[in-house]
């Protein structure tokens, strides 16, 4: 049975059976009442008529009954009660509503009210099972004010039954309407839970949030479920891991966990995305995101990341070999010619000429060769210098490496450095670009000038933010390359600069050494 209908019927249920209980409870105070109340009107009815002048006067005489009897009829209908009896202290009726009792002697008990005295009981006399009251009428003319006579009123239980019965049926309109609201009350709140549980059971819900949960938290890949106020509703062990997420992330939104503004807006797109990079702290992450919908009402959207940081690492050293291998390619391509051009002047009999040509080309690639290794230092970086320089000659481009590296820096942070900044600059520059290489052993620095046309206040303030899409703006320098040059630098507890560049375009500082900025970048 589904968790909606059961709800229902135990509120129902529940609404009954309240309603049942109040009602006899209800009934049970109305006539608790009503019979006080009818024991209190009998007694004051009764004090009525035994202080009344008339009825001392009439026992003074022969024939009490003459003018009690029509007295006592005209209090009982005035006063709506059962009877009024007048007895004499010896139990002698001087009045009753059937006149065949006169002169009978009285049924009941008289409790106190021989001595001056008030006494109730519920008793059944002639009449039937009635409410009644008994108190003494005195005489204030004789000495000490004896006792001379009896007043017994009642209303009979019946009659008060009655009026319960009339109570009862307001008290039972106002349960019916009690009832019929609460059932109102119940469905909708069925409804309501019938269509947030979408109709399940509680061994479905149960199940399917036991699979849920262990399904989520046993995958590789790092998940995300937003609502669509873009709230964390589920954040697994590895999206934690990955995104450095506090341990009550539930219910707070994504935006206001610190994470990459481009990584929020990617997550809570409208659209789906896929195998996008952003970073996040020190990691690369492949992110995909889809909006989730449920009979085409949108519910939030799903987010999954995977780690890429040792393949982008990995794929940056696969690019320089790459690109070497390209300027090798290149430069066999131009060996051949040259070694053409020394046979056909070794043919036409110059050979002095072709010796000279020769020579000096060697003499530049050693020189050129030798200048490079100098300066790196590591053979991977001479490597991705030589590379860029060949690739910087099939681009038109002079490219100049001065200084020496000092420090020991991974060769693997160096080539993601050096190459997203030397290609950075190509894209940026007209003919000239820069690598300079300095610093101290504890603070190694790589400097990349270029003479292209510069980075306004603005691009430089967010050229080198984090999570910046490689989407974002393509070919405009901004994408993940020089993400990846912030996320070095600051692994190294370094940091990274841009100024003006005397060459006339930008110029990008990267600082590598326990001694730098480990918060901002500066621009």
């Amino acid at each position: 049975m589904p968790v909606a209908r059961q709800v229902l019927l135990l509120q129902v249920t529940f609404v009954l059976v309240l309603v049942v209980v109040s009602l006899g409870l209800a009934a049970y105070d109305a006539r608790r009442d009503a019979r006080t109340s009818a024991t209190d009107r009998a007694v004051a009815v009764a004090r009525s008529v035994a202080d009344a002048p008339d009825v001392v006067q009439a026992l003074g005489t022969g024939d009490p009954s003459a003018s009690l009897q029509p007295f006592a009829e005209r209090v009982r209908a005035d006063a709506d009660v059962d009877f009024v009896t007048i007895m004499a202290p010896d139990r002698t009726r001087y009045t009753h509503p059937d006149p065949a009792n006169i002169g009978k002697p009285f049924i009941g008990d008289l409790g106190d009210a021989p001595e001056g005295g008030v006494f109730t009981q519920e008793y059944a006399g002639t009449l039937g099972p009635s409410m009644r009251a008994v108190v003494p009428v005195t005489d204030p003319s004789a000495p000490g004010q004896p006792v001379v006579a009896l007043v017994s009123v009642g209303i009979r239980v019946s009659s008060v039954d009655r009026q319960v019965r009339q109570d009862l049926g307001a008290i039972g309109l106002a349960a019916g309407l009690v009832l019929l609201a609460g059932a109102v009350g119940a469905w909708l709140i069925s409804r309501r839970l019938r269509r947030q549980t979408h109709g399940l059971g509680e061994l479905e819900m149960t199940r399917m949030y036991e699979y849920y949960s262990a399904v989520l938290h046993a995958v590789r890949e790092g998940l995300l479920l937003l609502d669509p106020a873009g709230r964390v509703q589920l954040a697994n062990d590895e999206a934690r891991r990955l995104l450095d997420l506090p341990d009550d992330v539930e219910g707070r939104r994504l935006a206001d966990l610190g994470l990459a503004p481009a990584l929020v807006e990617a997550a809570q797109g409208g659209t789906a995305e896929s195998d996008d990079l952003y970073l996040a702290g020190d990691r690369v992450l492949v992110v995909s995101s889809s909006p989730a919908e449920w009979d085409g009402r949108a519910v939030g959207s799903v987010v999954s990341l995977r780690d890429r940081t040792e393949l982008q690492a990995v794929t940056g050293e696969l690019d320089v070999v790459r690109g070497l291998t390209d300027s090798l390619r290149a430069q066999t391509h131009e060996a051949a010619n040259r070694l053409h051009t020394v046979v056909s002047l070794v043919e036409l009999g110059r050979t002095e000429q072709a010796v000279s040509f020769a020579t000096d080309e060697l003499e530049l690639t050693q020189r050129l060769t030798d200048e490079v290794v100098g300066s790196a230092g590591d053979p991977v970086v001479a490597a991705l210098l030589l590379g860029k320089t060949a690739e910087a000659r099939e681009r038109g481009v002079e490219l100049e490496v001065v200084g020496t590296l000092p420090g020991a820096v991974p060769p693997r942070d160096l080539v993601t450095v050096i190459g997203n900044l030397v290609d950075n600059a190509f894209e940026a520059t007209g003919r000239r670009v820069r690598v300079g290489l300095g610093g101290t052993d504890e603070r190694p620095e790589v400097r990349v000038d270029d003479d292209g046309p510069g980075l306004s206040d603005d691009e430089a303030a967010h050229v080198l933010e984090r999570g910046w899409t490689t989407k974002a703006e393509p070919g405009a320098g901004r994408g993940i390359g020089l993400a990846l040059v912030g996320q070095a630098a600051r692994r190294h507890g370094g940091r990274v600069r841009i100024e003006r560049s005397d060459l006339g375009g930008a110029a990008f500082v990267v600082e590598l050494g326990p001694g730098g900025d480990t918060g901002e970048d500066d621009a």
